[in-house]
């Protein structure tokens, strides 16, 4: 019997094996390559969280000004929370801003008091009764314009 044949057959796959293997080390280094530069990104990414993160933290609390409603009834309102320093109705909002006490006057007042509220700019201190979330209780006189309300006073503290 002639082994000729049989190391032919072994050569073909040992020639298709290596073929197979060195096709798989290029996609290895290949992959490794991608690897390497997924990673770099993937940390390039948490420097910039970690940054924002920190700069955030310096950054006063407001709302962004995309936020904010824009009819300009809201400024007004707020300009009037800035002065009453008690939680305030819908009625009283709209006295103050020269609006008739008319149903559908209170009732826009009130719808805006409370998408102020959903945006975290007003809180209900209770059914009805809107205030801002750094009322404080001292330095308050009357408020002009609204009857029974107060307002604070700018005392300076040393």
């Amino acid at each position: 019997m002639s082994i000729q044949p049989l190391l032919e057959a072994l050569d073909v796959q040992e020639d298709a094996a290596r073929a197979l293997t060195d096709g798989l080390r290029t996609q290895i280094e290949e992959l490794q390559s991608r690897l390497q530069e997924a990673e770099t990104h993937l940390e390039h990414l948490a420097i910039t969280r970690k940054t924002l993160t920190a700069l955030a933290d310096r950054l006063p609390a407001q709302t962004s000004v995309a936020d904010r409603p824009e009819h300009p009834d809201y400024p007004r309102i707020l300009a009037v929370f800035h002065e009453a320093a008690r939680p305030l109705r819908a009625r009283e909002v709209c006295v103050a801003l020269g609006h008739e006490q008319l149903p559908r006057n209170i009732e826009g007042i009130r719808a805006k008091l409370k998408r102020l509220v959903k945006l975290n700019i007003l809180t209900e201190a209770e059914a009805g009764s809107f205030t801002t979330k750094s009322q404080s209780p001292r330095d308050r006189q009357p408020c002009p314009g609204i009857p029974g309300s107060w307002s604070r006073l700018s005392v300076s503290r040393g």
